[in-house]
């Protein structure tokens, strides 16, 4: 009898989320359609940036859309639960862009959030520099750059040194003010970090994968090789 396998995303999942478990996060799970308060609003981002267009949004009849990043549960989780918040969001996601062997209009992402008295940028790159470590080994080169994210101040993008060339690899910062409020904490009582990773480019890096393509197309030929 033939025995189906796991899909490489798949694999990758759980082996971060029980990374993360064993760091004290817990999983959470939220909707991929949803409103545009949950997925831009609420996440500080403005009318007019150019990710809320159809260009690069999925959007419903009904005025809902195909959510575009696990960050739209980070409001969920703060109504939900009371801080300490320390939580992870793996999930399927969608952009309206063009497909090519490194862009896909659908993919999967993993979130972090992470929001307590006294949290500090300190917190913030001790656990990034633990997820490159556990990704890419421990002698892993990296580098922080400064980035602006709506959601975050400051924010910071991270590569890594590989074959000689700098690769990102992941976004990240402080939450910013704004969405604490709108997750009703406030900002002169409570801190927190997020950060974001594309499960599906840690999987072409970590197999030698040349086209993001082929983790969509079902082929178990593609497959039974993991």
């Amino acid at each position: 009898m033939k025995r189906g396998h796991l899909h490489p995303s798949t694999l990758a999942t759980r082996e971060l989320v029980d990374f993360f478990k064993d760091l004290g996060f817990s999983v959470f799970e939220g909707p991929e359609v949803d409103d545009e308060w949950h997925n831009f609003d609420a996440l500080n981002v403005p009318e007019d940036h150019p990710a809320r267009d159809v260009q690069d949004t999925f959007y419903l009849k009904d005025g809902r859309l195909l959510r575009t990043h696990t960050s739209n549960c980070q409001i969920r989780a703060a109504k939900n639960t009371k801080p300490p918040i320390k939580i992870i969001v793996p999930g399927k996601c969608y952009r309206n862009e063009a497909t090519d062997d490194r862009h896909e209009t659908t993919f999967f992402q993993l979130e972090g959030l992470y929001i307590d008295k006294n949290v500090t940028v300190a917190n913030l790159f001790w656990t990034l520099k633990m997820i490159l470590k556990k990704l890419y080994g421990d002698d892993v080169k990296y580098r922080f750059r400064p980035h602006h994210y709506p959601f975050v101040e400051p924010g910071f993008d991270v590569d890594i040194l590989k074959d000689g060339k700098w690769l990102e690899v992941l976004g990240s910062g402080m939450v910013h003010p704004q969405v604490l409020k709108n997750m009703g904490l406030s900002s002169q009582d409570y801190s927190g970090f997020a950060f974001g990773l594309g499960l599906d480019r840690l999987v072409l890096q970590k197999h030698g994968i040349k086209d993001i393509r082929q983790l969509w197309q079902g082929d178990l030929r593609f497959l039974r090789q993991f």
